[in-house]
């Protein structure tokens, strides 16, 4: 079956979308194949160039920063072992997979990237693919693989960098943009204000992987992670928000993926947005800041595949330790 395919973003897939197994991503014609991490297309002029690569554990010298990635190109079946996937010899640039990723690199188009079950845990879904969004090639070079070859000789890897596109290149309706780049000129703002990203992060929910979000609520069914109330409208639905332990935005930069969210209620949610609960390696809940007749939970509460990844904890609780102010004795 013949499957047209586009550059950039594919209308109806919205960024954060997910899918179960491989042959989903390609049926999406986010990708080419069910199986292979680069995915190229004919340009206009017929030549190949690249559109998409998947992310799922491939080389060691792959490194994911979610919005940097360094990428290790395409080889052949026969120069890698069957099990393991280690590369035997050098890796091409006439390859036809590194070949159209280079030329995209050349024209400037950007890629999509889909991340899956076995790539970062600071990033993955445990047992999904996710589309999150368009990245820019940044540069391109050969480099020296950290395995050498089975007989001791170095291996030459093609090597890419990809930077992910600014917010309003990843949404995807007029709206949505005028939102974002509308943020993004308030962000770039000198403020006064004590507390200036709090104002902008509900809209900024508007845009952002609103589906991550809606999973993580919906498999706790509304339940706050760190109180344990169920607030009910009066519908009978429950209500509850989505929070971002590593903060979005400046200067944090915290990704909008699942191991990064928690279901929380309003209370706590603005409890940890100001640092007055932090959660230990341990999962222990730590009450800085105390609230009358708001006891949260022994532990964060933890259901099913939501794998909260530690270093985010980490990253809020050193956060809010560092900005804590000195008593007048110390």
């Amino acid at each position: 079956m013949k499957i047209e395919r586009v550059i950039g973003h594919v209308a109806g897939v919205a960024v954060g979308a997910v899918f179960h197994r491989r042959v989903d991503v390609m049926r999406a014609k986010l990708h080419r194949t069910n199986q292979k991490g680069i995915s190229w297309l004919a340009d206009r002029d017929g030549v190949e160039v690249g559109d998409a690569i998947v992310l799922n554990g491939g080389y060691e010298d792959d490194e994911d920063h979610w919005d940097w990635i360094r990428y290790t190109g395409a080889s052949p079946d026969k120069d890698k072992e069957a099990k393991t996937g280690r590369l035997l010899r050098s890796q091409s640039w006439t390859y036809t997979d590194n070949a159209a990723l280079k030329r995209s690199y050349e024209r400037g188009y950007p890629i999509r990237v889909i991340r899956g079950y076995e790539g970062d845990k600071r990033y993955s879904l445990p047992n999904d693919y996710r589309y999150d969004g368009l990245y820019k090639i940044t540069a391109i070079r050969t480099a020296v693989s950290k395995r050498a070859a089975p007989d001791g000789s170095e291996i030459n890897i093609c090597q890419f960098d990809l930077k992910r596109l600014p917010d309003h290149l990843q949404a995807q309706t007029p709206l949505e943009r005028q939102i974002v780049e509308l943020l993004e000129e308030v962000d770039e703002q000198e403020t006064s204000e004590k507390f200036p990203e709090i104002r902008t992060v509900q809209v900024q929910r508007l845009v952002r992987d609103a589906a991550a979000v809606r999973r993580i609520k919906q498999l706790y069914d509304g339940q706050c992670q760190l109180c344990g109330l169920r607030l009910l409208g009066p519908d009978g639905r429950p209500y509850s928000e989505g929070a971002h332990i590593k903060p979005l935005g400046k200067p944090h930069h915290g990704p909008d993926v699942e191991p990064n969210i928690l279901c929380l209620c309003p209370n706590c949610h603005v409890r940890l947005d100001i640092g007055a609960v932090v959660i230990a390696d341990d999962w222990s809940v730590i009450v800085r800041a105390g609230a009358f007749g708001a006891e949260v939970l022994p532990k964060l509460r933890r259901k099913g595949w939501h794998q909260v990844h530690p270093d985010y904890i980490r990253y809020h609780r050193e956060l809010w330790e560092r900005s804590a102010v000195p008593s007048p004795t110390q």
